[in-house]
Protein backbone atom coordinates (compact mmCIF):
# COMPACT_ATOMS: atom_id res chain seq x y z
CA UNK A 1 0.00 0.00 0.00
CA UNK A 2 1.45 3.37 -1.03
CA UNK A 3 1.95 6.27 1.31
CA UNK A 4 -0.37 8.37 -0.87
CA UNK A 5 -3.18 5.85 -0.47
CA UNK A 6 -2.79 5.89 3.33
CA UNK A 7 -2.91 9.68 3.36
CA UNK A 8 -6.08 9.66 1.26
CA UNK A 9 -7.74 7.19 3.61
CA UNK A 10 -6.73 9.25 6.63
CA UNK A 11 -8.25 12.34 5.04
CA UNK A 12 -11.41 10.39 4.21
CA UNK A 13 -11.74 9.22 7.80
CA UNK A 14 -11.24 12.77 8.98
CA UNK A 15 -13.97 14.01 6.65
CA UNK A 16 -16.40 11.33 7.86
CA UNK A 17 -15.64 12.21 11.49
CA UNK A 18 -16.10 15.90 10.79
CA UNK A 19 -19.43 15.23 9.09
CA UNK A 20 -20.60 13.11 12.02
CA UNK A 21 -19.63 15.85 14.47
CA UNK A 22 -21.45 18.36 12.30
CA UNK A 23 -24.63 16.29 12.30
CA UNK A 24 -24.42 15.89 16.09
CA UNK A 25 -23.86 19.63 16.54
CA UNK A 26 -26.84 20.51 14.35
CA UNK A 27 -29.04 18.07 16.29
CA UNK A 28 -27.82 19.42 19.61
CA UNK A 29 -28.40 23.02 18.57
CA UNK A 30 -31.89 22.17 17.32
CA UNK A 31 -32.75 20.52 20.64
CA UNK A 32 -31.24 23.41 22.58
CA UNK A 33 -33.28 25.87 20.56
CA UNK A 34 -36.50 24.25 21.80
CA UNK A 35 -35.40 23.64 25.39
CA UNK A 36 -35.68 25.94 28.37
CA UNK A 37 -33.02 26.66 30.95
CA UNK A 38 -34.17 23.74 33.09
CA UNK A 39 -36.69 21.97 30.85
CA UNK A 40 -35.03 19.58 28.35
CA UNK A 41 -37.71 19.93 25.67
CA UNK A 42 -39.80 23.06 26.11
CA UNK A 43 -39.21 26.80 26.23
CA UNK A 44 -41.47 29.58 27.44
CA UNK A 45 -43.99 30.26 24.67
CA UNK A 46 -43.97 26.69 23.34
CA UNK A 47 -47.36 25.02 22.94
CA UNK A 48 -48.01 21.62 24.50
CA UNK A 49 -50.28 18.93 23.11
CA UNK A 50 -53.92 18.72 24.16
CA UNK A 51 -54.86 15.69 26.24
CA UNK A 52 -58.05 13.69 26.03
CA UNK A 53 -59.64 10.67 27.67
CA UNK A 54 -57.66 10.89 30.90
CA UNK A 55 -59.53 9.19 33.76
CA UNK A 56 -59.94 11.22 36.92
CA UNK A 57 -60.49 10.37 40.54
CA UNK A 58 -64.05 11.65 40.09
CA UNK A 59 -64.85 8.67 37.85
CA UNK A 60 -65.02 10.79 34.68
CA UNK A 61 -62.75 11.14 31.65
CA UNK A 62 -61.22 14.55 31.08
CA UNK A 63 -59.83 16.45 28.11
CA UNK A 64 -58.35 19.84 27.33
CA UNK A 65 -61.54 20.84 25.52
CA UNK A 66 -63.48 21.05 28.79
CA UNK A 67 -61.15 23.92 29.77
CA UNK A 68 -61.82 25.92 26.61
CA UNK A 69 -63.59 28.69 28.52
CA UNK A 70 -60.61 29.34 30.80
CA UNK A 71 -57.98 31.96 30.02
CA UNK A 72 -55.28 30.13 31.94
CA UNK A 73 -54.64 26.55 33.05
CA UNK A 74 -52.32 25.43 35.82
CA UNK A 75 -51.02 21.89 35.35
CA UNK A 76 -49.06 20.26 38.15
CA UNK A 77 -47.54 16.81 37.77
CA UNK A 78 -47.83 15.06 41.12
CA UNK A 79 -48.20 11.50 42.45
CA UNK A 80 -48.94 9.58 45.63
CA UNK A 81 -45.56 7.92 46.06
CA UNK A 82 -43.13 10.85 46.05
CA UNK A 83 -42.63 12.58 49.43
CA UNK A 84 -41.94 15.88 47.67
CA UNK A 85 -45.25 15.66 45.81
CA UNK A 86 -47.03 14.81 49.06
CA UNK A 87 -45.46 17.89 50.66
CA UNK A 88 -47.11 20.03 47.99
CA UNK A 89 -50.61 18.51 48.01
CA UNK A 90 -52.05 21.08 50.39
CA UNK A 91 -50.41 23.94 48.50
CA UNK A 92 -51.82 22.79 45.16
CA UNK A 93 -55.21 22.35 46.80
CA UNK A 94 -55.03 25.86 48.27
CA UNK A 95 -54.11 27.25 44.86
CA UNK A 96 -57.12 25.50 43.33
CA UNK A 97 -59.40 26.84 46.05
CA UNK A 98 -58.17 30.36 45.44
CA UNK A 99 -58.07 30.42 41.65
CA UNK A 100 -59.87 27.39 40.26
CA UNK A 101 -63.53 28.06 40.96
CA UNK A 102 -66.27 27.29 38.44
CA UNK A 103 -66.51 30.94 37.38
CA UNK A 104 -62.79 31.60 37.49
CA UNK A 105 -60.57 32.45 34.53
CA UNK A 106 -58.13 29.85 35.83
CA UNK A 107 -58.33 26.06 35.96
CA UNK A 108 -56.06 23.92 38.13
CA UNK A 109 -55.37 20.32 37.09
CA UNK A 110 -53.04 17.70 38.56
CA UNK A 111 -51.76 14.74 36.55
CA UNK A 112 -50.11 11.52 37.74
CA UNK A 113 -48.21 9.53 35.11
CA UNK A 114 -46.56 6.92 37.33
CA UNK A 115 -47.71 3.36 36.71
CA UNK A 116 -46.57 1.68 39.93
CA UNK A 117 -49.20 0.22 42.32
CA UNK A 118 -48.89 3.12 44.79
CA UNK A 119 -49.91 5.48 42.00
CA UNK A 120 -52.74 3.46 40.49
CA UNK A 121 -56.03 5.19 39.77
CA UNK A 122 -57.62 3.32 42.69
CA UNK A 123 -54.89 4.60 45.02
CA UNK A 124 -55.30 8.10 43.59
CA UNK A 125 -59.02 8.02 44.36
CA UNK A 126 -58.32 7.11 47.98
CA UNK A 127 -55.75 9.88 48.26
CA UNK A 128 -58.00 12.49 46.66
CA UNK A 129 -60.85 11.62 49.00
CA UNK A 130 -58.65 11.58 52.09
CA UNK A 131 -57.10 14.96 51.27
CA UNK A 132 -60.25 16.60 49.93
CA UNK A 133 -58.78 17.58 46.59
CA UNK A 134 -60.88 20.24 44.87
CA UNK A 135 -58.99 19.97 41.57
CA UNK A 136 -59.25 17.26 38.88
CA UNK A 137 -56.63 14.60 39.65
CA UNK A 138 -56.01 12.73 36.40
CA UNK A 139 -54.17 9.52 35.54
CA UNK A 140 -52.06 9.30 32.38
CA UNK A 141 -51.11 5.67 31.86
CA UNK A 142 -49.66 6.48 28.43
CA UNK A 143 -47.22 8.99 29.97
CA UNK A 144 -47.58 11.08 26.82
CA UNK A 145 -48.75 14.21 28.63
CA UNK A 146 -45.61 14.79 30.72
CA UNK A 147 -43.50 14.05 27.64
CA UNK A 148 -45.38 16.74 25.75
CA UNK A 149 -44.58 19.20 28.55
CA UNK A 150 -40.98 18.08 28.95
CA UNK A 151 -41.84 17.34 32.58
CA UNK A 152 -39.46 15.09 34.50
CA UNK A 153 -40.35 15.49 38.18
CA UNK A 154 -43.13 15.49 40.75
CA UNK A 155 -44.08 18.10 41.62
CA UNK A 156 -43.50 20.11 38.43
CA UNK A 157 -45.80 23.00 37.59
CA UNK A 158 -46.84 24.75 34.38
CA UNK A 159 -49.01 27.76 33.65
CA UNK A 160 -50.59 27.76 30.18
CA UNK A 161 -52.68 30.27 28.30
CA UNK A 162 -55.76 29.39 26.24
CA UNK A 163 -53.54 28.42 23.30
CA UNK A 164 -51.72 25.87 25.49
CA UNK A 165 -48.60 28.02 25.36
CA UNK A 166 -46.30 27.84 28.37
CA UNK A 167 -46.16 31.04 30.43
CA UNK A 168 -44.36 29.59 33.45
CA UNK A 169 -42.72 26.24 34.25
CA UNK A 170 -40.79 24.76 37.12
CA UNK A 171 -41.23 24.73 40.88
CA UNK A 172 -44.40 25.71 42.73
CA UNK A 173 -42.34 27.78 45.16
CA UNK A 174 -38.85 28.00 46.63
CA UNK A 175 -39.03 25.60 49.57
CA UNK A 176 -40.37 22.10 50.12
CA UNK A 177 -41.10 23.18 53.69
CA UNK A 178 -44.33 25.17 53.46
CA UNK A 179 -43.46 27.15 56.58
CA UNK A 180 -40.21 28.40 55.05
CA UNK A 181 -41.51 29.55 51.64
CA UNK A 182 -40.39 33.02 50.56
CA UNK A 183 -40.98 32.97 46.79
CA UNK A 184 -44.33 31.72 45.44
CA UNK A 185 -43.32 31.38 41.80
CA UNK A 186 -46.45 29.70 40.46
CA UNK A 187 -48.92 31.88 42.34
CA UNK A 188 -47.00 35.02 41.32
CA UNK A 189 -47.16 33.91 37.69
CA UNK A 190 -50.92 33.35 37.92
CA UNK A 191 -51.45 36.76 39.49
CA UNK A 192 -49.37 38.49 36.82
CA UNK A 193 -51.19 36.67 34.02
CA UNK A 194 -54.61 37.57 35.44
CA UNK A 195 -53.58 41.22 35.72
CA UNK A 196 -52.15 41.33 32.21
CA UNK A 197 -48.67 41.95 33.56
CA UNK A 198 -45.34 40.52 32.51
CA UNK A 199 -44.39 37.43 34.52
CA UNK A 200 -41.15 38.33 36.33
CA UNK A 201 -39.83 34.77 36.75
CA UNK A 202 -40.90 32.42 33.97
CA UNK A 203 -38.79 29.35 34.70
CA UNK A 204 -37.29 27.75 37.80
CA UNK A 205 -35.71 24.33 38.43
CA UNK A 206 -38.30 21.81 39.63
CA UNK A 207 -37.41 19.93 42.80
CA UNK A 208 -38.86 16.47 43.38
CA UNK A 209 -38.82 12.81 42.44
CA UNK A 210 -38.28 11.70 38.88
CA UNK A 211 -41.42 10.66 37.01
CA UNK A 212 -41.23 6.90 36.63
CA UNK A 213 -41.21 6.67 32.84
CA UNK A 214 -41.45 3.19 31.41
CA UNK A 215 -38.23 1.88 29.95
CA UNK A 216 -38.38 0.87 26.31
CA UNK A 217 -36.64 -2.40 25.57
CA UNK A 218 -34.03 -2.55 22.88
CA UNK A 219 -35.04 -4.52 19.82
Amino acid sequence: MTRGCCVLRAWARRDVLAAAIGVFAVGWLAAAATAGEYNPDRSIGDAVSAWSGLPGTDGKEHSWEELADRDFVVVVFICNSCPYAVDYEDRVNALAMRYGGAESRVAVVAINANTIPEDSLAAMKKRAQAKGFVFPYLFDASQEVPKSFGALRTPEAFLLNAKREILYMGAVDDNTDAAAVEETYLEDAVEAALNGEEIAITETPPVGCMIRFKRSRRK
